[in-house]
């Protein structure tokens, strides 16, 4: 789901459903319940809302960020957060706010290079104004007058300016909530109460169940999305478009026949994780085999390969 045979991302109609899902959460300011079997894209669609994948790869450092990445995240509105296996109430609050504040930073980043521009243009010029009245101005008689804007006054200004951004989150993406206690689930439930946000868990089929005997927690939930694997006709659009694992090279994997097409979707039966597996052991055996192309029989020696859990 992360990558095609141009690296582009499949915007399936599972993710849609899913970003719908999310942007409600974030609007309405609701907590939001997303369960899912695993291999389905459901992490990576939180990771594509999100646009995590560009987050994830900036420095922390706001000043080294390069304009590319940056201008991708301008404007975001959401973190991303994979909660650890070993969790407390004390470690979801401080990895919450640290996030919430890189976001922030990076809300203020056009302001600051903005404001950097600004007063460099401006430091230039009294410079140069500098050099001008040591040959033109009587230092004896007055001092030497200030041009306007002054450096001081641009800087306040900014500084005025970068303090009203308020905090960008409206929405927490909370991934591999399934590991979470009670304890650290009621620390979930302070943020959203204290922070006017929305939050969104996203688990395995049964979180809503196991959620449903925390009272307090469960009252707050508006919305649940149940994030399914991919239905045939979109299987069979997904390898029409040619779409392989990342680093991946299959012949002709567009013009496949109906008879390997459908071998394909029935061992995968719409899963992505298994979709992206079978295929790299699609391209091993064909690469070992020097076979020229993808057949039932490949498929099916592909198969053998992997492991498959319960359907």
């Amino acid at each position: 789901m992360n990558s095609t045979q141009s690296s582009g991302f499949v915007e399936t109609l599972e993710h849609r459903r899913f970003a719908e899902f999310c942007g409600a959460c974030g609007r309405y300011r609701y907590i939001g319940l997303c369960y899912g079997r695993p291999g389905v894209g459901k992490t990576l669609s939180a990771r594509r809302c999100s646009r995590w994948d560009y987050f994830d790869n900036v420095n922390p450092n706001p000043y080294a960020i390069p304009d590319e990445p940056l201008a991708a995240l301008i404007g975001v509105r959401t973190i991303f957060y994979t909660a650890p296996v070993v969790n407390t109430p004390r470690q979801i609050d401080h990895d919450i706010v640290r996030l919430r504040s890189r976001l922030r930073s990076l809300a203020k980043e056009p302001l600051r290079r903005e404001a950097e521009q600004k007063l460099k243009q401006i430091n230039i010029r009294d410079n140069r104004h500098t050099e001008e009245m040591f040959t033109t101005h009587d230092w004896l008689s007055e001092p030497m007058p200030k041009l306007k804007p002054t450096y001081a006054a641009i800087s306040q200004k900014y500084a005025a300016k970068e303090k009203c951004i308020d905090d960008p989150t409206q929405l927490i993406l909370v991934d591999e909530a399934d590991r979470l206690k009670m304890a650290s689930l009621e620390q979930m439930r302070a943020i959203f109460d204290a922070g006017g946000i929305g939050l969104v868990l996203i688990g395995m089929p049964g979180l809503e169940k196991r959620l449903a005997r925390y009272a307090q927690f469960y009252s707050r939930i508006g919305f649940v999305h149940e994030f399914r694997p991919l239905n045939v006709p979109e299987m069979r659009r997904l390898l029409a478009q040619g779409w392989v694992p990342e680093g991946v090279t299959l012949p002709a994997i567009s013009a496949l026949d109906a008879e390997t097409a459908t071998a394909i979707i029935r061992v995968t039966g719409g899963n992505f994780r298994l979709l992206d597996r079978l295929l790299t052991q699609v391209e091993r055996i064909m690469r070992i085999n020097d076979l020229a192309q993808v057949t039932k029989d490949v498929v099916e020696s592909a198969r053998e390969s992997l492991v498959i859990g319960p359907e």
